[in-house]
């Protein structure tokens, strides 16, 4: 990325996301021991963080190094939430690519004899994470992926009932994961923009570990931040 491009940070679950978007930049990179984080930091001014699995954690890590960064004087100008994930099907089938317009945490809130309530109902907090329009135009157009709400779970779906509950809440829903919330909940907390792109691996819906497609997920991952990184050096929030 060019001197003037913002300074980004790609907070995935697991070392294996990691490094499939470590794959896409194809210069030495180097590990940085943060207190609470340990990044990958690539050449190209990309830094990348395993950052745990699920919304706490990954809100943890990601805000541990959002402050480092703030307290070095080189503050992020971007947050990406990656990783592979499940697919609303018709909508998101295996191997697609998408990229979230609304990062929606689908299980926090209460449970009543009427259904589910947000936790927005409840008079606290949010729910959604709106990321910035021209980001999520730049980036589908970049890598041709899909665009519509990912959802974030503490549990992941197991059942074709659980998949059709949360399709009815979230008729928008494309995609299922269970980092970026957490992640867009430490970004906005610093006032850093954020993404999310999710590569599909598996249906949402009954577990069938058979028909998992990780492999060919994580090399659409890689291929996705191929084209993302050099289309990220055109945007700016401002």
């Amino acid at each position: 990325m060019t001197t003037n491009s913002p300074r980004v940070l790609v907070a995935t679950a697991v070392p294996a996301e990691r490094d499939a978007v470590a794959r896409a930049f194809p210069e030495a990179a180097e590990d940085v021991r943060l207190p609470g984080a340990l990044l990958r930091r690539t050449a190209a001014g990309c830094d990348l963080l395993a950052a745990g699995v699920g919304p706490a954690l990954a809100a943890a890590s990601t805000a541990a190094a959002l402050t480092a960064a703030a307290l070095a004087g080189t503050p992020y100008g971007l947050v990406v939430s990656a990783g592979i994930g499940g697919g609303f099907a018709p909508g998101a089938p295996l191997g697609s690519l998408v990229v979230a317009d609304a990062i929606t945490v689908a299980d926090l809130g209460a449970e009543s004899a009427d259904g589910f309530l947000p936790v927005t109902e409840l008079g606290f907090g949010t729910v959604t994470h709106l990321p910035p329009p021209s980001l999520v135009r730049i980036a589908s157009e970049a890598t041709g992926a899909l665009t519509g709400t990912v959802l974030t779970v503490s549990t992941v779906t197991g059942t074709a009932a659980r998949a059709a509950e949360l399709t009815a809440r979230h008729p928008g829903a494309l995609a299922e994961g269970m980092e970026g919330f957490g992640v867009a909940e430490a970004a906005t907390a610093h006032g850093v923009p954020v993404l999310e792109v999710r590569a599909v691996s598996n249906p949402v819906g009954p577990r069938d570990r058979a028909a998992w497609r990780v492999g060919d997920a994580l090399t659409a991952l890689t291929e996705a931040f191929g084209k993302l990184a050099p289309a990220l050096e055109s945007w700016t929030s401002v």
